[in-house]
């Protein structure tokens, strides 16, 4: 089985690189990729570890963009993840990730419901990424709200008290930046994020794929996004956005919490390796 979207702690998944490889493992896949948000800091313990267990890696990202003040997700594989360029881009988002953590930290703070930033700040291991499910597990700790769902309804989502909108480069230059890395680019999750006027102009521009299987697709979802990838002349990706067990049941993201329910058929996977074997580049 293939999974190629699954996170670590060096973002905001709740699994170090290790016991991500090896629940992996047990799951039956075969073939991986961590796409942690923002980084690659977990690709080279991921690899060695997954090779141990006889699993093939390949490197991955996903990479936030912003158009028209909202997040636009870009995945990216098969890249050179020691790229220097690729790797500067990524410490400027990761910069950015503080900043705007700073800033919810302080409205949380102004709306009496203050979170420790600076201890999770010293947490983040070398080269990782702060999230905003983060900053929600600390309002969980803190016994402001009674779950990570719950923080977001409240304060995090948009449109709530503490919601700073995210600053940052468009999903154009992402896909330039992934491709000049030697990588793929996959629209991440549509069904999702629900901004599919861009999906078409990106393709046209360079985006190699669509995000077609995950596991907040149910199967219409899937034969929306595979009939568009069709259409498109895109290629298809898929894994579960693996980011541990949820806190609580009834979750927003429970259907995220399974490993080997949700994977990328071989063929769509061989039209990836076809693609990069074949030099398809912007």
């Amino acid at each position: 089985m293939i999974d190629l979207h699954l996170h670590t702690t060096a973002s905001d998944g709740r699994l170090t690189p290790g016991a991500l490889v090896a629940r992996a493992a047990a799951a039956g896949l075969r073939t991986i990729s961590v796409t942690d948000h923002d980084t690659v800091a977990a690709i080279d313990e991921v690899a060695r570890l997954a090779d141990v267990e006889g699993m093939r890696v390949v490197s991955g990202t996903e990479i936030t963009a912003v158009h028209d003040s909202r997040d636009v997700h870009v995945l990216g594989y098969f890249f050179d993840h020691h790229d220097r360029a690729l790797l500067a881009f990524l410490d400027e988002q990761r910069a950015r990730r503080v900043a705007r953590a700073r800033e919810i930290a302080a409205r949380l703070d102004s709306l009496a419901v203050p979170i420790d930033l600076d201890r999770l700040l010293t947490s983040v291991p070398e080269g990782g990424a702060i999230a905003r499910p983060l900053l929600a597990r600390l309002l969980v700790e803190a016994g402001h709200v009674a779950s990570v769902q719950d923080a977001f309804d409240r304060f995090l989502a948009d449109g709530r008290p503490a919601f700073v909108p995210r600053t940052g480069h468009s999903p154009e230059a992402v896909v330039g930046v992934i491709h000049a890395a030697g990588g793929l680019a996959s629209f991440a999750h549509p069904g999702v994020t629900r901004q599919d006027p861009l999906i078409a102009p990106l393709v046209a521009h360079g985006l190699d794929a669509i995000e077609v299987y995950h596991s907040d697709h149910p199967p219409e979802t899937r034969a929306k996004y595979g009939a568009l990838a069709e259409t498109l002349g895109a290629l298809v990706t898929g894994g579960s956005d693996f980011h541990g067990e949820s806190e609580a049941a009834g979750s927003g993201r429970e259907r995220r919490a399974a490993l080997g329910e949700v994977h990328l058929p071989a063929a769509d996977f061989s039209a990836l390796e076809a693609c990069v074997a074949a030099g398809r580049r912007e």
